[in-house]
């Protein structure tokens, strides 16, 4: 059966179920006279709670109740497929993962967790693949620049992922366990609860797989990793409050170097407390402190490296009537510390980076602004001045008309800048040199959108459309300064243009939840007029959910096309299209049994050369807790 054409088949049946689905909920609405919208409050989109119509921007929420009906492995598992995001993976289980904005670059995507930056300062961008999905409530998912809110990398878009807190009322325990395809085992255990104005919440969590192969009859390449959570905050009798988060997550990834085994012991850890004051009626003030770390030893490469992000950021909210202001400082500092190479350390291992940001959410109903300006000042690469300027028109109740402008930037990392010079030789007398160049600029970007935003009782649906101008891309790229010498270095020298366009749609009544998204994107080198490698430009996410009393059944058709891996477009990874089921059972008070049937069509499939993701794998937990 070819499969690409069974894909569009399903595709096709997904999007014509929706609306028929939405009609059969209406009727149910109006037969029970309730009312149930489907408009999330965010908080990434705007420093501030807004609903997703309010925010001015293309969202997706992931919430609690997507989270444990999906429990996937992996966040990459997650991501995949939502409205604008692509992701590429050297395989499955803790190998390494990209996740792809709007057709930027994982570099160019920036993630927080509860409002601290996480990345590896060497490489650039985030290790998605070693964070426990289980150890987190939701998440938010921003398309489009916010470098004038977050400063540098937040070209793409913003994923923010949000830590349980603490419930009024006896603690609540809850215990998992279970396990399946490829010698996996899940267990994981938490507590949580508030009293007194105290909130708490403590969890750990243990994943351990033999692994599937990387490479055709390859061998299988294990993963393990334990992570613990502490969460803590007291909201005192004036308003005031404090709190405190610690997030640690410890293990090993096996995966492949050009045939010979190979692996890396990995932490990744943020850690932050804070202090919101109520200055006045209509002022808040909140200092954070903060530090965020990404360790990896890797023997094969003779690498050992330590990068930390620390921060101290003091925000102020003020609210003018039906208007609201945020003004605020920032200081970080970035380190590097070990040697990423054999040959040596990095030239440079610190640098620091102060900035100043304010933003205006202005509501003149049925007209909304929103208008945001900061600037950074590095060490390493001098000042950027960034800003966005959204316009929201609520047409009536149901139907919001946005459009908006905004600039970004991204940071060279300590690679790009510092990368140890590096020389090696082949068995033919040819020479191999990599280095750094403290002469590459920033990458900035200017992006235009336009969107709109059908909120009904039942149903949304969210479509966008946008273009992002992308200068001074760091590529880095071989040369030959002398005969049988090759060197590699990373330079300023392509730009790029990103079109593309965006549909979401969803319903959620009762027991039934449907979720769609189509996605389109063309991103094109300009100096060439080809498509940038790595990224698919066509992509459909289908999910249904239902709830049947003690019973719940569910799945995913997640769809996408080819994406070239050349510069010359002449090679490319073909398309391919899964099929993820889950099915629940609540077989006693507090107890329940999941189970969990990813790529249920064994499908054959890759998102980076050579590298094969995991067949069909089955998976089956069972739950304590509410």
């Amino acid at each position: 059966m070819n499969t690409t054409h069974a894909t569009r088949g399903l595709a096709t049946f997904a999007l014509a179920a929706l609306p028929l689905a939405v009609q059969a909920a209406d009727a149910q609405i109006a037969d029970a006279g309730e009312t149930q919208v489907l408009n999330p409050m965010v908080v990434t989109a705007a420093l501030a709670p807004r609903t997703a119509d309010e925010s001015l921007a293309s969202v997706t929420l992931l919430d609690e109740a997507t989270l444990r009906r999906q429990d996937p492995t992996s966040l990459t598992d997650l991501f995949r497929g939502q409205p604008g995001v692509d992701v590429n993976t050297n395989g499955s289980f803790g190998k390494t993962s990209s996740v792809s904005i709007r057709g930027t670059s994982n570099k160019q995507s920036l993630l927080m967790i509860d409002g601290i930056r996480l990345r590896s300062a060497s490489l650039g961008g985030a290790s998605w693949q070693y964070l426990d999905p289980r150890m987190f409530e939701r998440a938010e998912i921003v398309r489009g620049p916010r470098g004038s809110l977050y400063g540098a990398d937040a070209m793409g878009g913003v994923i923010q992922l949000f830590t349980p807190e603490g419930e009024e009322g006896e603690p609540t325990p809850r215990i998992s366990f279970g396990g399946g395809s490829f010698d996996t085992q899940r267990y994981s255990a938490s507590l949580s609860g508030a009293e007194g104005g105290t909130r708490y919440y403590v969890a750990a969590s243990r994943f351990d797989t033999e692994g599937a192969p990387v490479r055709r009859d390859g061998d299988d390449k294990g993963y393990d990793n334990t992570t613990g959570l502490f969460r803590l905050a007291h909201t005192f009798e004036d308003g005031s409050e404090v709190g405190l988060l610690a997030l640690r997550a410890k293990g090993n990834t096996e995966f492949d170097n050009f045939g010979a085994p190979a692996e890396t012991d990995f932490v990744q850890q943020v850690a932050g407390v804070y202090g919101e004051l109520p200055v006045s009626d209509n002022w808040r003030s909140r200092l954070t402190l903060s530090e965020a770390r990404d360790e990896s030893d890797n023997p094969s490469y003779g690498s050992v490296l330590d990068t930390q992000t620390r921060t101290a950021q003091w925000k102020n909210t003020l609210s003018v009537g039906a208007h609201e202001f945020v003004l605020g400082a920032e200081y970080s500092n970035d380190s590097v510390a070990g040697s990423y190479t054999s040959s040596g350390q990095y030239a440079v291992e610190e640098r620091y980076n102060k900035a100043f940001f304010s933003q205006a959410l202005l509501d003149f109903s049925p007209l909304a602004i929103q208008a945001s300006m900061r600037y950074d000042d590095n060490e390493a690469y001098g000042d950027k001045v960034t800003g966005s300027l959204a316009l929201g028109y609520e047409l009536d109740n149901s139907h919001t008309l946005r459009a908006s402008y905004g600039t970004a930037f991204r940071a060279p990392a300590f690679d790009d800048l510092y990368w140890p010079y590096e020389e090696s030789r082949d068995p033919f007398g040819n020479i191999y040199v990599s280095v750094g160049d403290q002469g590459v600029e920033a990458e900035t970007s200017a992006s235009y959108e336009l969107g709109m935003r059908g909120q009904y009782d039942s149903w949304f649906w969210d479509l966008a459309a946008y273009q992002t101008d992308i200068d001074d891309l760091i590529v880095w790229a071989l040369d030959m300064p002398a005969p049988n010498v090759f060197r590699y270095r990373p330079a300023n020298v392509n730009d790029a243009r990103i079109r593309g366009a965006e549909l979401a749609a969803g319903t959620e009544l009762g027991g039934l939840t449907l979720q769609a998204a189509l996605s389109y994107t063309d991103p094109e080198d300009r100096s060439t007029g080809n498509q940038l490698t790595g990224r698919a430009t066509q992509s459909l996410r289908f999910d249904v959910d239902r709830e049947m009393g003690d019973w719940s059944l569910g799945g995913s058709l997640i769809a996408q096309n080819h994406r070239y891996i050349d510069a010359a477009n002449q090679d490319h990874l073909s398309g391919y299209g899964l099929v993820n089921l889950r099915a629940g059972w609540k077989f006693a008070p507090m107890w329940s049994a999941r189970v969990t049937v990813e790529n249920a069509l064994d499908n054959e499939y890759e998102t980076a050369k050579n590298y094969l993701n995991a067949g069909r794998a089955a998976f089956l937990s069972v739950h304590f807790g509410p």
